[in-house]
C-alpha cells in the first residue's frame, strides 16, 4: 500500500511505502570463495591499469573480460575471468538480458571489482592489479536475480530484481564482502507484472556523499525510491517513493553539481533532478532524445551520454551548473545500444551493444563522438555491465 504525501514542490509527488518486510537474516547468505581468500592481499588501491572491464552475463557461465586500453583508446583483450556464477535473462528481453544498469561495479579505494550473477543469485568479488583479476569471493546476493551493484567507501548494495525486488547491504573488509545485519529491504513491487524486462527494477546507486541510496523501478510503479543510509550502513525502514508517472525511470548517474540524472524510457528523455536531504526530488529539466528506448545514461564530467537501444544511437548532452540540459546530437552505434562507460579523464567512451560488440569512441571537448574501433566480446551476446578505468 502506498499513501500519497505532498511536500509542496511543483511537479513532485512523493509517497511513503508501508509494510516493508526484512529479508532473511544476513547469516542465511551463502558465502563461498577460494580456499586462500582470507590471505589474498586486500590493498589494491591504484593498481588498476588503463583497462575496460566487460561482463558477459552468459547463462552457461558468467565472465568478466578485461581489455587493455591503448593511448589512442583502442582495446585489446588481456584476459577473461570466470565469476563462479551464472548469467541470467529477464523474460522478454531481446538485447539487454539483465534489463538494468550498473551490473558491474568498481571499488577504487580497495581495488575491487564486483559482478552480479543473476542466474545463480550470487555476487562475485575480484581484486584487480594492472589488467589481471583474482577471484576473492562468491557470496549470496540476499535475494533473487541480482542485476545492479552500488559502491561507496566500504559499502556495497546489491539490487535483486525478482519477487518484488529487494536490496541487500555489505561492508568491504580485507577484499571481501560481509553482509550488514538488518540491511535488507523489500521494494514491494508487483512480482507478476509483465513483460518482466520492463517491470523489474533498473538500478541501485548511491548519492555522491553516500547518505542516500536510489533505486529505479521502471514501469513497475514509475517510481524513484530513495532510502536514507545510516552511519552503520543500514537503510531507513522504508524509502521515500518519488512518483514519476509514465516516465519509466531506468538508468541513473550524477552530474558534477550532484544533480540526479535519469534516463526516462517511457518518454525517451534525459532528466535532471535536485535530490533533497529528506529523499524528495524536484525536476530541473527534461530533454527528449528524439530516439527509441532511451534506457541507459553515463556521465563524462559535464557531458552526458544516453543509450537508445531501439535506435542504435548514443545521444550526447551538456549539463550546466544549474542542471539545465542541452541536446548535442546523435551518434550511430552497432545495433541494440545498451550500457556505456567513460574513462576517468573523459577522453573515451565505450558502449555495449546487444550482439556483444563494444564500440570505442573518442570524446571531443564539445561532446561529439568519433568512432575509433570496436571489439567483439567472446560469449558476449546480450552482455551487460561495463566499467572503464
Amino acid at each position: 500500500m502506498k499513501i500519497p504525501t505532498r511536500h509542496g514542490m511543483a511537479g513532485t509527488r512523493v509517497t511513503a511505502m508501508l509494510g516493508v518486510a526484512a529479508l532473511a537474516g544476513a547469516a542465511a547468505l551463502a558465502i563461498a570463495g577460494p580456499a586462500d581468500a582470507a590471505t589474498v592481499p586486500h590493498d589494491f588501491s591504484g593498481g588498476a591499469g588503463p583497462v575496460v572491464l566487460v561482463q558477459t552475463d552468459n547463462t552457461a557461465g558468467n565472465q568478466v573480460v578485461v581489455y587493455d586500453r591503448a593511448g589512442d583508446g583502442t582495446l585489446s583483450q588481456a584476459g577473461a575471468y570466470a565469476t563462479g556464477g551464472l548469467g541470467g535473462q529477464t523474460a522478454g528481453s531481446a538485447a539487454d538480458h539483465l534489463s538494468s544498469q550498473g551490473s558491474l561495479g568498481y571499488d577504487r579505494r580497495d581495488g575491487l571489482v564486483v559482478a552480479v550473477n543473476a542466474g545463480s543469485n550470487t555476487v562475485s568479488v575480484f581484486g584487480i592489479r594492472g589488467d589481471r583479476l583474482s577471484l576473492h569471493q562468491v557470496i549470496g546476493s540476499g535475494g533473487t536475480f541480482p542485476v545492479s551493484v552500488a559502491v561507496h567507501g566500504d559499502l556495497v548494495y546489491v539490487l535483486n530484481a525478482e519477487n518484488g525486488g529487494s536490496v541487500q547491504g555489505y561492508r568491504i573488509s580485507f577484499g571481501r564482502l560481509f553482509p550488514i545485519p538488518g540491511s535488507s529491504r523489500l521494494l514491494g513491487l508487483d512480482p507478476t507484472a509483465t513483460p518482466q524486462f520492463t517491470h523489474t527494477p533498473g538500478q541501485v546507486a548511491f548519492s555522491p556523499d553516500g547518505s542516500q541510496l536510489i533505486v529505479t523501478t521502471k514501469a513497475n510503479g514509475n517510481d524513484i525510491d530513495v532510502f536514507g543510509v545510516g552511519f552503520d550502513g543500514s537503510l531507513s525502514a522504508s524509502p521515500v517513493v518519488n512518483s514519476e508517472p509514465a516516465t519509466v525511470p531506468f538508468g541513473v548517474t550524477f552530474d558534477p553539481a550532484g544533480h540526479l540524472v535519469v534516463a526516462e524510457t517511457g518518454i525517451n528523455a534525459v532528466a535532471t533532478y535536485a535530490l533533497n536531504p529528506d529523499g524528495t526530488m524536484a525536476l530541473i529539466d527534461a530533454v527528449p532524445t528524439g530516439q527509441a528506448a532511451t534506457c541507459w545514461v553515463a556521465s563524462d564530467g559535464s557531458l552526458l551520454f544516453a543509450s537508445n537501444a531501439g535506435s542504435a544511437t548514443e545521444s550526447g548532452y551538456s549539463v550546466s551548473v544549474g542542471g539545465q540540459l542541452t541536446l548535442l546530437g546523435q551518434t550511430a552505434t552497432d545495433p541494440a545500444t545498451i550500457d556505456a562507460s567513460a574513462t576517468p579523464g573523459g577522453q573515451f567512451l565505450y558502449v555495449q551493444t546487444g550482439p556483444g560488440i563494444v564500440d570505442e569512441f573518442a570524446v571531443a571537448r564539445a561532446g561529439s563522438l568519433t568512432e575509433i574501433g570496436s571489439v567483439t566480446v567472446p560469449n558476449g551476446s546480450g552482455a551487460e555491465g561495463i566499467v572503464a578505468l
